[in-house]
């Protein structure tokens, strides 16, 4: 008990304690900083990785598109809805069962 007692008196450990009570909890970069920041790095690496994706399959689109006028074609009706002067276009939509 007594050996407990000269720890916590002495002026070292008292420095190096409150120091690091100060860098947990007070500090501008505290723990629960350093994990909200960790967690916002890992959201905008996800939306990073998808909108990656995303380009690489717009760039194909745009290749395919450029080098096939057939390609043209069938994107503009699949995507647009457009149609010739003598044509109709029904769309159906698949609806999901509710639970």
């Amino acid at each position: 008990m007594n050996r407990l007692l000269e720890l916590i008196s002495n002026k070292y450990f008292l420095s190096v304690a409150t120091f690091v009570v100060w860098m947990l909890f007070f500090d501008k970069n505290d723990v629960i900083a350093q994990y909200e920041y960790r967690s916002e790095v890992n959201k905008l690496q996800e939306e990073k990785d998808f909108y990656t994706k995303e380009i690489a399959t717009v760039k194909k689109d745009l290749n395919e598109l450029n080098t096939n006028l057939n390609t043209a074609e069938k994107f503009a009706r699949e995507k647009y809805f457009m149609k010739k002067d003598n044509e109709d276009v029904f769309v159906i939509i698949k609806e999901t069962p509710k639970d």
